[in-house]
């Protein structure tokens, strides 16, 4: 008995030792993603309002896109990506330091020229970076790098997005589809709750969208579900044009200056051929449109899709995530109302499907669906659609190393990675 006793007090120190241990690296790491973050954040608004008051920037993307191949290959990252950090986490080992500035500064290149990219691939380099180097200063041991590194993703997307339960829920759930990691939920919660309270001091405010949502109705609730089958299409869509486009030309062209360029002159050409620029950049105008306004052009999740792959295929860098947003609410505004849903909630469940198809985190997708909408009955449009485009977009994913661990039609284990 008294053996047992000892066991329960040792068990219960243990406890209280990794609990407060674990706070205090999740503070630590916080505040560091939360300043990096909202920096980044406010460098990233400040080029894109750059470029849009000097429409002439964008002959620079060429030039732009060889800087960028030069600083990568100078520090010998060519290979680091939102790939090799998840690569990183399985395997237990650290992220390079120089990969944050050599992401913070080429996404600001792509974005100031003109590139279609989003920012929150930064978001979880530079997060992982800093998660990584975090634990290395503490000198901590494999297994706790891991998770280290998984709090400084999820601090950097915090601040950038605002959303701080998602971005510990993201970065929870997207490395092993299928598996989700509950000794990381309290430090990845409070690495993301720190950055965000950081990311108010610097008065930032976070990414929230005032759509007026549908009350529940079994009417309704058939309507989103086939609007979610069609996103489903269009993120497998998304996600097979970006691999797709990045294998063929590196396999054209392996030099990555050469390739830089052309990729640069063919956006060029592209933005020449719409006669806008509604497709460089993130696009949040034409985002803001489709949801507040329910306003959108037919073929704007096509040209957004386009450019994009183009973008990041030729060596731009940036993220695919705010693209996803991109052509799920411009896809949803345009075909939701053919459905006989209002366009702007229709934009709302095209946004959180896509994005949940292009991911696979159903979970994550949910929840960001209530930090971004303050939805309350709605959430169950939001929960279908997110169950139907995880089912139906298939095993393809935006991250080539994210692992799919159980089978999406049954249960079944088969720890594949995406297409």
């Amino acid at each position: 008995m008294d053996f047992d006793n000892k066991n329960e007090v040792k068990l219960i120190e243990n406890l209280i030792w990794s609990f407060f241990k674990w706070i205090l690296i999740a503070l630590l790491t916080g505040s560091v993603g939360g300043i990096i973050g909202s920096l980044f954040n406010l460098a990233v608004r400040y080029a894109t309002g750059l470029r849009e008051m000097n429409p002439w920037l964008i002959w620079l993307l060429p030039a732009g896109g060889a800087l960028i191949a030069l600083m990568y290959s100078v520090s010998k990252m060519e290979h680091e990506n939102t790939d090799s950090i998840i690569d990183s986490i399985r395997e237990g080992t650290r992220a390079p330091i120089l990969l944050t500035p050599c992401i913070f500064i080429a996404t600001l290149i792509t974005h100031i020229c003109g590139g279609s990219a989003g920012r929150e691939g930064a978001a979880l380099q530079i997060g992982g970076s800093i998660g990584a180097n975090v634990a290395a200063l503490l000198h901590l041991d494999d297994k706790d790098l891991r998770l280290a590194t998984l709090c400084g993703m999820s601090a950097v997307f915090s601040a950038l997005f605002g959303t701080p339960v998602t971005a510990a829920i993201f970065a929870l759930e997207f490395i092993s589809v299928g598996i989700f990691y509950y000794s990381g939920l309290i430090p990845c919660l409070v690495s993301a709750i720190t950055a965000f309270g950081i990311n108010k001091l610097f008065h930032i405010p976070a990414t929230q969208f005032h759509v007026p949502l549908e009350s529940l109705s079994l009417d309704m609730l058939w309507r989103v579900a086939i609007l979610a089958v069609f996103c489903a299409v269009i993120s497998t869509a998304f996600c097979f044009s970006v691999q797709y486009f990045a294998s063929v030309a590196r396999r054209r062209c392996p030099n990555t200056y050469l390739r830089a360029v052309i990729g640069g002159v063919i956006i060029i050409g592209l933005t020449y051929l719409v006669g806008c620029t509604d497709y460089n950049g993130t696009g949040q105008a034409q985002l803001m449109n489709a949801l507040e306004s329910g306003v959108a052009k037919p073929s704007a999740f096509f040209w957004k899709i386009l450019f994009t792959a183009v973008t990041l295929g030729c060596g731009f860098r940036g993220g695919e995530i705010i693209p996803t947003f991109f052509i799920g609410a411009t896809f949803g505004c345009v075909v939701g109302p053919l459905l006989g849903i209002p366009a702007q909630f229709a934009a709302s469940i095209g946004l959180i499907s896509v994005f949940c198809g292009a991911v696979n985190c159903p979970i994550a997708s949910i929840v960001l669906a209530i930090e971004l909408f303050q939805s309350d009955f709605a959430i169950v449009y939001f929960a279908l659609a997110c169950g139907i485009s995880y089912m139906l977009s298939g095993y393809y994913g935006l991250y080539q190393s994210q692992k799919i661990m159980y089978s999406k039609t049954r249960a079944e284990y088969i720890n594949i990675k995406a297409k």
